[in-house]
């Protein structure tokens, strides 16, 4: 698997945009960002997909004067890359101790707990 860059939370939310559909423009982008939320500034918008064009996260083609952006990372890729990350950092990279503190901490409904347990007695 190629390396996968350090994506910042804010970087995320532009992410998820791409993910979710691509190629987008910069204004598209923009205009979704700040439908999520109004306080999004363009300036913003534009620093943070330069610095993931940079990080080789997106990359670009010009199609005349506009800028087209798609990702090149997976969202699966990242998610499993952040995933790791957070294991390592807070649990040891001990999956057990993790799982035990969401379930003794997260209020579960009857039917994540039976999907939980389905995922188990798969993995058995």
């Amino acid at each position: 698997m190629k390396s996968i860059p350090k994506i910042s939370e804010t970087e995320w939310d532009l992410m998820k945009i791409l993910w979710a559909k691509s190629p987008l423009t910069s204004q598209e982008i923009i205009e979704a960002l700040e439908a999520q939320d109004p306080t999004w500034h363009p300036k913003t918008a534009r620093t943070l997909l330069n610095r993931l064009v940079r990080k080789k996260a997106v990359s670009f083609q010009m199609e005349g004067r506009i800028y087209l952006y798609r990702p090149l990372v997976k969202q699966a890729d990242c998610v499993k890359a952040v995933s790791q990350s957070f294991l390592e950092r807070v649990f040891g990279g001990s999956l057990k101790p993790m799982l035990a503190h969401y379930v003794e901490h997260q209020k579960l409904s009857a039917e994540e707990i039976r999907e939980l347990k389905r995922l188990l007695e798969e993995r058995e």
